[in-house]
C-alpha cells in the first residue's frame, strides 16, 4: 500500500466485497494482503469480506464474468464495481469503492 491516510472515512452503508484470486500466486497474496490493511484500517466492521479463488471454485467466477486475477468485486452498495490488480494504490481504491473522508 502506498500512502495511510489520516482522515476519518465516510462510508453510507456497509459494503460487500468479493476477491477472486488464483492459487497462492504472488500478485494474489499481494492483493489479500492490500484489501485487509485497507479494511482494517478504513472500514472497520462496515464490510464483509469474502476471498474466492478461481482454481477451487472456477463456477463462481464464471458466473460473475471474472477473466482477470486478483479481481474484486463490490456487491454492494450498487452499483457494482470490478477493480483488477494488487490493489496497491489506496487512494485509487478508496475512490473506486466510494469511500470519502473528512478532513
Amino acid at each position: 500500500m502506498k500512502k495511510k491516510l489520516k482522515d476519518k472515512s465516510i462510508i453510507e452503508a456497509k459494503l460487500v466485497l468479493k476477491l477472486y484470486v488464483s492459487g497462492m500466486s504472488s500478485k494474489s497474496m499481494t492483493a489479500i494482503e492490500n484489501i485487509k490493511l485497507l479494511c482494517d484500517e478504513h472500514l472497520k466492521g462496515r464490510f464483509e469480506l469474502e476471498i474466492i479463488d478461481i482454481y477451487k471454485n472456477p463456477k463462481l467466477a464464471s458466473e460473475q464474468h471474472i477473466v482477470f486475477s486478483p479481481s474484486l468485486l463490490k456487491k454492494l452498495p450498487l452499483p457494482q464495481k470490478t477493480l483488477v490488480g494488487t490493489l496497491s494504490d489506496t487512494k485509487k481504491v478508496l475512490k473506486s469503492l466510494g469511500i470519502t473522508f473528512e478532513k
